[in-house]
């Protein structure tokens, strides 16, 4: 059990000594993260990849020997041996580590145990981990506190996604995806909402809900839920029940939580809006950024700042600036006066808050051209109903074929199945099926016209899309 007060949680690998660890599969977002900060602690830190990819050279960069292919023998001599939910038990490394007596860890164990080393923030949530995980990062570095962090995509600002600065603090992106934020010792979180995507690693909706409330009852200090989100809601009235009161607050755009963003104003590309806690106001926000979920996700990092002693005038200082999370509403470029736009949005309300973004954005876009790219058969099995409303913003709605993601395909379960939701439920709106690449870019090419803005989602190669009709325009002329 950690010493630091706040901190339920164990973790298995006491980090305050310098020691040999090896990751299996390090390219991946999230390995990659942690093999970078253990190497900025001061770790020999190995790592392996099935194949070249240009993560590998950051990683190398930052000290850490990568091997591409993997070799049984690396395991030798570590500590522990870290592997992602991705990595199947059958692994060579993984089976060998297991064979000699080598602790194999899941990554929540690993990034657990970082956690450990400093007073650790977490935010949680279905939608908007990263992009709020950044600007509480930010915020705090505005104030001179100096904090190390790991989270899930790049900062536009640090040029990174993750690092180790010794410092007493550490903001962390926890995922449920995989029950990471289960194993999390931490002082404090945000909870942005908790919305119904059926993961691999749950049975159902109430499971996801249950996991989160065991989340929320090993953290001992401030707990920042989102009163606008149902679930979120009943969670901080639970949280206010069996704990301590005065650590939950709540936050939001409509008038019943304790923290309130009002005023809202949409202007060319940002938002602007007053924080006020009851009739006290905090002061006004100029974000750069498109949506009112971003707004949201603004509130939060500002609420969780204040709880921890951070003036708001540091907050506006760095929310100000904020230069946002690749691929989270990416201008990636323009063609024929269309303006292109790359978003990591692939679950319904991700979907439809970002296309809400773009149309509310007082950029003067004339159209909407939404294209999306479903992700995982056993996902889309299950939910591609539930994509039904979410493309209410859009003029034209693309669809694709389902990419993926190491699922297995089931006969039957296609991308179709998304489009005949859309369908049935806006016989008027204008859905094109093109399972192809090559035929969604030809459409592409003749459909964008000048004052359009296409904006392309999903979690796959559909974050190429820009890239190669940028490519293709150029090709001809």
């Amino acid at each position: 059990m950690s010493g630091r007060p706040g901190l339920l949680r164990t973790v298995p690998v006491d980090l305050s000594h310098r020691q040999r660890l090896h990751l299996v599969g390090v390219g991946g977002p999230g390995m990659s993260a942690i093999g970078i900060v253990l190497a900025e602690m001061g770790h020999e830190v190995t790592g392996s990849d099935i194949r070249e990819r240009p993560i590998l050279d950051r990683l190398r960069a930052a000290g850490v020997t990568v091997n591409v292919g993997h070799d049984r023998r690396v395991v030798h001599g570590a500590a522990a041996v870290t592997a992602s939910t991705a990595i199947p038990p059958t692994n060579i490394e993984v089976a060998e580590a297991e064979a000699i007596g080598v602790p194999v860890l899941r990554r929540g164990g690993i990034l657990g145990s970082i956690c450990a080393m400093a007073t650790s923030l977490g935010v949680a949530g279905t939608h908007g981990k990263t992009t709020t995980t950044s600007m509480l990062m930010l915020i705090l570095a505005e104030a001179g506190w100096r904090p190390s962090f790991v989270i899930g995509g790049d900062v536009t600002d640090a040029g990174t996604g993750a690092q180790w600065t010794g410092g007493p603090w550490l903001v962390v992106e926890a995922d449920e995806s995989d029950r990471t934020h289960e194993d999390l010792p931490l002082h404090g979180t945000i909870l942005t909402n908790v919305d119904g995507d059926l993961l691999d690693h749950y049975q159902s909706n109430a499971e996801v809900v249950d996991s989160f409330a065991a989340y929320l009852d090993g953290i001992a200090g401030p707990k920042v839920l989102c009163a606008d989100d149902p679930t979120c809601a009943r969670l901080a009235e639970r949280c206010r029940e069996h704990g301590d009161p005065s650590t939950t607050i709540t936050y939001g755009a409509n008038a019943g939580a304790d923290v309130v963003a009002d005023e809202i104003v949409a202007d060319r590309g940002s938002m602007h809006f007053r924080i006020r806690r009851g009739e006290r106001v905090w002061g006004r926000i100029d974000l750069p950024l498109r949506g009112v979920h971003n707004v949201l996700n603004a509130t939060a990092a500002v609420t969780m700042a204040e709880a921890v002693g951070v003036p708001f005038d540091a907050a506006a200082r760095a929310l100000a600036k904020f230069g946002g999370v690749a691929r989270r509403f990416d201008i990636r470029g323009h063609v024929g006066g269309a303006t292109l736009v790359d978003d990591y949005a692939h679950l319904p309300a991700e979907i439809a808050a970002v296309l809400a973004a773009a149309r509310r954005s007082d950029d003067g876009w004339s159209r909407c051209i939404a294209v999306f790219q479903p992700n995982r058969y056993n996902r889309m099995s299950e939910m591609s109903a539930d994509y039904a409303d979410s493309f209410v913003d859009a003029d034209v709605v693309v669809l694709t074929d389902i990419y993926a993601s190491g699922t297995t395909p089931i006969p039957g379960v296609t991308g179709k199945l998304v489009v005949n939701a859309v369908a049935d439920a806006h016989p008027r709106q204008r859905v094109v099926w093109l399972p192809r690449r090559h035929d969604l870019i030809e459409f592409l090419a003749g459909e964008l016209r000048p004052g359009d803005v296409c904006v392309s989602m999903g979690c796959g190669d559909i974050a190429d899309l820009p890239d190669e009709i940028l490519a293709r325009a150029g090709a001809n002329g």
